[in-house]
């Protein structure tokens, strides 16, 4: 397949005039983009999907919301609906996109609301009751009508946009010269031991500017599955048959995480944000026990009837320097006060 899609070199090379055009209207200032008098954070990548986006919103959700009243913004991908929608813990998924939701179940001290234009999505939220002290912008760092104060760009160690060539040669949405215009830079999905020397090697790679700080993460499991009657230890589900359902754009980790763990399955992948049909929901619903991420969770509990449905949360951890990010972020956020 990436032979194939070295074919399309040629497209790829149109492809890159027009973002990059583009992208240098925008630092021009040509082209126009709206600062804001509070702090406003963007969680993003150059490529398309399976770089961690939504732990790492939930990461800085938690770094943030006991000192802050919070925002998240997100376009609500998937969703059937346009415009701007409150996200609630009782919406629905094809409402508003799972990854919102995701966070409105999890987050129920701070205002999640979708919004395809980050601009009306930001004055709506500007404009309530309750003005939000931080909005986050999940998966916004193309959508430059907007600039953010902070800008967070992730790029995964199996992936990285350093080794990607531009749609639809590659996975990526601009050029990577893109890059320079992050203040931190998270090379996610790490393995657990990662070597200085080759954390070197990857900083330069990426060609990463001194301005910037690069950091490594990788993905934590949680010990326990979770369902609507509760949670259960990971070990316990191997008294059922266990189908894995996936929608979600690089399942392999997850996957090979529970083979490690010595759990026996069957794996059914489907594609990123995939919406089940009813047809689907049928065939599921034969099935003795499902696991399942945290993101399909949300679009499969008010279809599904069965009794064993679980999900497996993830976390970001950083390899080491996380006290580091934490600091950038917290001093950022905390300077609007000191205006």
């Amino acid at each position: 397949m990436r032979k194939l899609r070295l074919l399309l070199f040629p497209f790829a090379g149109v492809y890159y005039l027009v973002t990059l055009t583009r992208n240098k209207l925008f630092d021009a200032g040509i082209l126009a983009s709206k600062q804001y008098d509070v702090p406003v954070i963007c969680i993003g990548n150059l490529s398309v999907g399976g770089t961690g986006k939504s732990p790492m919103t939930e990461y800085v959700t938690r770094l943030l919301k006991n000192n802050y009243k919070i925002a998240t913004l997100s376009r609500g991908y998937g969703r059937t609906t346009k415009g701007y929608k409150d996200v609630a813990a009782t919406s629905l998924a094809t409402e508003v996109g799972d990854e919102p939701l995701q966070f409105a179940q999890k987050f129920n001290d701070i205002d999640v609301a979708v919004c395809e234009n980050r601009q009306v999505g930001i004055a709506t939220l500007l404009n309530k009751k309750q003005t939000p002290e931080v909005i986050i912008l999940d998966d916004a760092y193309q959508h430059r009508k907007v600039t953010p104060g902070f800008t967070v760009l992730l790029t995964a160690y199996n992936d990285l946009y350093s080794n990607d060539y531009l749609l639809p040669a590659g996975n990526l949405r601009e050029p990577r010269s893109g890059s320079q215009r992050a203040d931190v830079i998270i090379v996610t999905k790490c393995p657990e031991y990662l070597s200085k020397e080759e954390q070197h090697k990857i900083k330069s790679n990426l060609q990463s500017t001194e301005r910037q700080q690069v950091s490594f993460a990788k993905i934590a499991y949680d010990d326990c599955v979770y369902s609507k009657s509760g949670s259960a230890q990971l070990h316990s589900l191997k008294v059922h048959n266990v189908t894995l359902i996936t929608g979600i754009a690089n399942p392999k980790p997850l996957a090979d995480y529970l083979s490690s763990d010595g759990l026996s399955f069957e794996h059914k992948p489907y594609g990123d944000h995939h919406n089940f049909s009813s047809s689907e929901i049928a065939e599921l619903e034969k099935l003795d026990c499902i696991l399942t991420t945290e993101k399909d969770y949300v679009r499969l509990r008010p279809q599904l009837k069965m009794k064993h449905l679980y999900y497996l949360p993830i976390k970001v951890e950083f390899l080491s320097d996380a006290q580091v990010f934490d600091k950038k972020l917290l001093d950022y956020v905390a300077s609007f006060k000191e205006e």
